[in-house]
């Protein structure tokens, strides 16, 4: 059976802390670029406050999240479940009798694939100590060095921009919409609310040469982690 490696990127594409660098916005998008009246802590404050509140975000110490994830050219959906707390992560991925297992312990982590194990590579641990439970408390306005208004497909956002990506927010919600990194990019179709707080429903990524549509069936807050769940 061909090996199946679910991309990095699904791990850290909507952290702020992703290693990357700016790609261009997909040809089919029509854009236009102009200068923002907002600071880049305007726009992260405007996240905030879109997906709950700064004062809720901090108080999830863990989090539970399943998602179900449509391949093309798989017959059938991979099911995975992360947990995360603080800077570590475990997910577990399951597709046609396969098991692949990325972990991090907030000094180390490893993918495995059925007993093929591979040491997250050395260039990603410095950034993902800096990961949060919540990706949005890892934004920090002066790793920013602009923020634009940028039209996709007729519509605003208010973009973030650095040498680590490009993160687009919708200037009506605050919410982020999209994220482009060398890793991939990827597109939150929509939103739900778990205890008060927003979290991506469905997203569409893009990396490695490979499309992948998100959909997150369940979220469990402040429970059923602990640190076993990172050895």
């Amino acid at each position: 059976m061909k090996k199946i490696i679910i991309p990095f990127f699904c791990a850290v594409l909507f952290s702020a802390s992703a290693t990357a660098q700016q790609t261009a916005t997909s040809a089919s998008a029509k854009t236009e670029t102009v200068k923002s009246k907002l600071s880049p802590k305007e726009v992260i404050d405007n996240y905030m406050k879109a997906l709950g509140g700064k004062d809720k975000l901090q108080a999830i110490k863990t989090t539970v999240i399943e998602n179900t994830l449509t391949i093309p050219g798989l017959p059938s959906e991979v099911t995975m479940i992360t947990k995360k707390m603080g800077n570590k992560f475990r997910s577990e991925q399951s597709v046609m009798g396969q098991k692949m297992i990325q972990l991090f312990d907030g000094e180390k982590g490893y993918f495995d694939q059925m007993g093929n194990k591979k040491e997250i590579p050395a260039d990603k641990i410095a950034e993902l100590k800096k990961s949060k439970v919540i990706d949005a408390l890892a934004y920090e306005p002066a790793d920013y060095t602009s923020v634009t208004v940028e039209k996709l497909d007729g519509k605003e956002y208010n973009v973030l921009n650095s040498n680590k990506g490009k993160f687009y927010f919708d200037t009506a919600t605050g919410l982020l919409y999209k994220s482009s990194a060398t890793e991939g990019s990827a597109v939150v179709k929509s939103y739900m609310t778990v205890d008060g707080i927003k979290f991506p429903q469905e997203i569409e990524a893009e990396g490695n040469g490979q499309k992948i549509t998100i959909k997150t069936t369940k979220v469990i807050l402040n429970d059923g982690v602990t640190d076993a769940d990172f050895k």
